[in-house]
């Protein structure tokens, strides 16, 4: 058992899944939330994953929090809410985070470690109630060279989230390969998902949205590729299997039907966030046209300018949407 205790700064899908497993394996566990009808369930009735038993643990209001100087703490937050965890928290180095997408402000923190989930696990609004809904991994990994004591870390924690028993773990050399090639998906994924309010599913049958959705894959994998990014394979296929299988005519569609069925109820991490005063855009796609430069990529964009539009009016998702997307491109020369 790990002996060290351990901070979850976010009780959201991956991190009441995160501190569950972390509990289940008898790990001192705390859990840090914002949210009052999430933190108040939590302090009452403890957390819950789909399918096992409630676990309760220690919930504190995260204005009440004080970083322990000997926890590891899990950074399981939203990029936008960085700014504000970070200002909380003295020793830097202490922070493993497991976020989707680049965030300049965190990528600059002297922390050795993060982790990054291939599994989708969802999150009750009102309380720390979630469920996996579709299987994979969490890798977990160095950011930087590390240390033999901050190796060890990394190992201890991973072994004790493998004990949790809830998703496979995979310790891994070099985490950023791993988080390279989750961003390529994810920035395909949750703008066209999120703003025309559809699950993930939807991705690969709407005519429309797959079009789309194919676009951004392959744009996202030229963008890394150009950055020189490494990639690891994350799901069935490496992604450089993933760019062959697209530019092969008549196969993208074979390959939807197979996948279609384990994304269908799944929905993006972005999706509860349109209508809202931030989303993680900029740490999505705006991270990959920062790394295009001077490479052309028409179609993150688009992504871009579309959320920042509706994040503006503060609009609802709406599939009408898609078609502002096509427009947009339209008018700059771009054939969708």
């Amino acid at each position: 058992m790990m002996e060290t205790p351990v901070h979850v700064i976010g009780a959201g899908g991956i991190g009441v899944a995160m501190g569950y497993a972390l509990a289940r394996a008898g790990c001192q566990v705390v859990m840090v939330e914002k949210h009052p009808g999430k933190l108040a369930a939590g302090q009452s009735h403890g957390m819950t994953v789909e399918g096992h038993d409630t676990i309760k643990v220690p919930f504190v209001a995260f204005n009440d929090w004080t970083p322990s100087s000997e926890a590891i703490l899990l950074l399981c937050t939203k990029t936008f809410d960085n700014p504000e965890v970070l200002d909380r928290i003295e020793n830097k180095q202490q922070i493993i985070p497991v976020q989707n997408g680049f965030d300049i402000l965190l990528d600059s923190q002297p922390h050795y470690g993060e982790a990054i989930s291939s599994f989708v696990s969802e999150c009750e609004r009102n309380r720390p109630y979630t469920r996996i809904t579709r299987p994979g991994d969490l890798y977990i990994g160095p950011r930087r060279p590390a240390s033999d004591a901050e190796k060890q870390v990394l190992a201890d924690l991973a072994d004790a989230l493998k004990e949790g028993g809830l998703f496979t773990v995979q310790l891994v050399d070099d985490i950023l390969p791993y988080k390279a090639a989750k961003l390529m998906y994810n920035a395909a994924i949750s703008p066209l998902a999120a703003s025309a309010g559809v699950d993930n599913a939807t991705l690969l049958s709407d005519k429309l949205a797959k079009r789309l959705f194919f676009k951004l894959i392959l744009e996202n994998y030229a963008i890394l590729k150009h950055a020189q990014m490494p990639l690891a394979k994350i799901g069935p296929f490496h992604p450089d299997t993933v760019a062959k299988i697209l530019k092969t005519p008549g196969l993208p569609e074979i390959m939807a039907v197979f996948f279609k069925p384990s994304l269908r109820g799944t929905y993006c991490s972005m999706a509860p966030d349109i209508g809202s005063e931030h989303t993680e855009i900029d740490a999505y796609n705006g991270h990959l046209v920062n790394l295009a430069g001077d490479m052309p990529c028409p179609y993150n964009r688009a992504a871009v300018r579309l959320i920042n539009y509706i994040t503006a009016q503060r609009m609802a998702p709406n599939y009408a949407h898609l078609d502002i997307m096509v427009d947009g491109l339209k008018e700059r020369g771009i054939a969708v």
